[in-house]
């Protein structure tokens, strides 16, 4: 028999059935509620409440859990590639070999964008925040292939424009990586795998390709793979409630980008580097600033340290630490910067009262040091971040469409002025 739960109101008693997930998580299921009781639920940030039922990824914060389609986070970093997590999120089953060949070859044929988007980077001003620009080239995909604008796309089209935005993304934000340096633009390089040609694009020259080394090479799967979903988060459900008004895949991922790029989200790990920078800047030594960072009266926050749903651990934290680790000694980068955030590091894992509090590094302060590390500004690191969540945003859109679920519309509770009447001023 299925769980139920009750709720009593103005003296009347409702019932409402309790949902329970694969992972035994359990929810109460409030969408008849207003229709048996006339009231409605109030959860500002949505922190309590599921807006879907969702198949693609499984998070416990408490216990340390990511899981992609039931794959530990763990065994795909280790042993999986960045496209073979994106066909597993988008399409729910890890492809075999000839699927993921076959998968590869159709992302090459659509690796050039059209020649006139071009013209996009010289309308943006000099100083135009990489974010901004990500916005507004991936949403005028929609512009150029105006095929995506059918509402109800056969499975052939869709498949297309997924593939089409897979594959033009890397050269997009390779461009405005370029554009920003004043370089010419390179083209993409198909012999190469889909990490490589994004390196080729963003850091070779015209006249010959760039040999990237193995350690940085993995470290960009690795930091794609982990960034590839992350739940009903703020951008992934951005992404789920544009697209649930039937808007195209690429305004709804564009729509994405936009929220990713609150600091308060994608940002965080261009904020580690700022914070590290600062400290820089103010001599040096962990020691201050993790006593600043203690001081309950002291504004200053460790960037990078905890997370809002890990209670525990980051999962992502520990693997990306390891590739840190791995690109810092191969490229044997000597950098202020990079140094501080090392001695910040181990200070703090040994400080009882970050360990008492679960304030481990996570993912966004190792990623921050990583992307520095390869010669990335600071300001492109959310761009980054884009590019590995861009499957979870897919598959997330896909799964919403698939399901068939209603236009996104919250509720409120009205706090304004009750009915006043207008009073002229006679000035007609």
């Amino acid at each position: 028999m299925s769980e139920i739960a009750s709720i009593s109101v103005n003296g009347k008693s409702h019932e409402l059935p309790v949902i329970t997930g694969t992972e035994n998580e359990q929810a109460i299921d409030i969408s008849k509620l207003r229709d048996i009781s006339s009231i409605i639920t109030i959860d500002p940030g949505f922190k309590n409440t599921g807006a879907t039922k969702s198949a693609i990824t499984f998070l416990d914060g408490e216990q340390g859990i990511l899981r992609y389609r039931g794959y530990p986070i763990e065994q795909l970093a280790e042993h999986s590639t960045f496209l073979e997590v994106t066909y597993l999120l988008i399409y729910g089953e890890l492809p075999t070999a000839d699927t993921l060949q076959d998968f590869r070859n159709k992302i090459s044929r659509h690796t050039l964008i059209h020649e006139d988007m071009k013209k996009f980077f010289d309308g943006f001003p000099s100083k135009s925040h990489p974010m901004g620009q990500l916005s507004c080239l991936v949403g005028a995909l929609s512009a150029f292939y105006p095929e995506s604008l059918n509402p109800n796309p056969s499975e052939e089209e869709e498949n297309l424009s997924i593939i089409k935005l897979l594959a033009k993304m890397p050269t997009i934000v390779s461009w405005i990586y370029k554009k920003s340096l004043g370089h010419p633009v390179i083209y993409p390089k198909n012999n190469l795998n889909y990490v490589h040609n994004f390196l080729n694009m963003t850091f070779g020259q015209i006249t010959e390709d760039i040999t990237v080394d193995k350690a940085v090479v993995d470290a960009m799967h690795t930091l794609l793979i982990l960034h590839a979903d992350h739940e009903q988060n703020c951008s992934t459900s951005t992404v789920r409630i544009v697209g649930s008004s039937n808007a195209n895949l690429y305004a709804s991922v564009s729509a994405g980008i936009s929220a990713l790029w609150g600091p308060l989200h994608g940002g965080a790990n261009q904020a580690v580097i700022e914070m590290l920078e600062n400290i820089k800047n103010d001599g040096g030594g962990s020691a201050k600033w993790l006593a600043k960072a203690k001081d309950k009266n002291d504004s200053f926050r460790l960037m990078g340290f905890g997370h809002r749903v890990y209670k525990n651990f980051d999962p992502r934290a520990k693997i990306i630490k390891k590739a840190c680790d791995d690109v810092l000694e191969r490229l044997g980068i000597n950098d202020p910067v990079l140094d501080i955030a090392k001695e910040l590091e181990e200070a703090a894992l040994k400080d009882q009262y970050f360990v008492d509090r679960k304030l481990y590094p996570n993912v966004d302060f190792y990623s921050g040091i990583i992307y520095r590390a390869l010669g990335f500004p600071t300001d492109m690191f959310t761009v980054l971040f884009a590019l590995g969540r861009l499957p979870g945003w897919i598959a997330q859109w896909r799964e919403m469409r698939a399901n068939k679920e209603p236009i996104g519309r919250p509720r409120q509770v009205y706090m304004g002025h009750t009915t006043r009447d207008y009073v002229t001023l006679n000035q007609r």
